[in-house]
């Protein structure tokens, strides 16, 4: 085991950026704190470049196939995004997915549309491997998908369900054409209930950002589904995706 005391250290110095900015390091390693999320990283079959345990927590830490390094209480503290630390962060290269295998036969394709809270994308990624989705896109202006906060969120599904981020609405429009893809845009009073879209047919479900909600240019092009509800107008993204999810599962598993 490797020990570093220092705050100046290069590759805590790009840990805390990742952390700061919401996103990977500069190396292409997404921070996952946690023992859990290391679990779920190993799991999954994702390299782990590095463990660092923080020296109070090195009791607990079971050895891993892994570079480990041991960091004063103080200095992990430095990098860690969480108030209440377990102690350990992994350094983890995340999986890399072509858009085209977000489509996988039939396509269910979670599109999120500036949904900008990390925790709502982390569990709609989770939701989206929980009820047999292809892949969830996020468009530009969505939170990042290897957000520390998202990927708590997703309890590790962001390490196995295929994943692209940053897209601009002609690249999406383009390869949801291509495989002719109905679309589904969640929004209150929508045209459709939720339990009668043809969820069995290659289709995607669009979540809106949380304030103004899905886009002109992919509104255009969709059916709006509401969710029935009684006495709240309306469901936040996640809420509202995993329930839709749940119908496309009830719809795929009797077809």
């Amino acid at each position: 085991m490797h020990v570093v005391s220092s705050l100046k250290n290069p590759l805590l110095k790009e840990v805390r950026k990742a952390v700061q900015r919401g996103g990977l390091t500069d190396s292409g390693l997404c921070v996952a704190e946690g023992f859990h999320l290391l679990d779920e990283a190993l799991r999954s079959g994702c390299e782990i470049a590095s463990i660092l345990v923080a020296e109070s927590a090195r009791a607990r830490f079971a050895e891993r196939q892994a570079r480990v390094i041991e960091l004063p209480d103080a200095v992990f503290r430095s990098i860690s995004s969480t108030e209440t630390s377990q102690g350990v962060v992994a350094l983890v290269r995340p999986p890399v997915w072509t858009l085209e295998q977000l489509f996988d036969s039939p396509p269910l394709v979670v599109v999120l549309d500036g949904v900008q809270d990390p925790g709502n994308c982390g569990a709609i990624v989770r939701s989206a491997e929980a009820f047999g989705a292809t892949g969830v896109a996020f468009m530009k202006g969505s939170a990042n998908p290897y957000n520390p906060k998202c990927l708590r969120a997703s309890a590790g599904s962001v390490f196995r369900v295929p994943l692209a981020a940053g897209l601009e609405d002609p690249v999406l429009l383009e390869v949801l054409e291509r495989h002719h893809v109905a679309l589904y845009a969640l929004a209150a009073g929508g045209s459709l209930d939720v339990s009668e879209c043809k969820f069995d047919l290659p289709c995607a479900l669009i979540a809106g950002s949380e304030g103004r909600g899905v886009r002109d240019v992919l509104r255009a092009r969709s059916t709006s589904v509401r969710i029935p509800t009684v006495a709240v107008e309306s469901l936040n993204a996640a809420l509202s995706a995993g329930i839709a999810l749940y119908e496309a599962r009830k719809r795929r598993t009797i077809s």
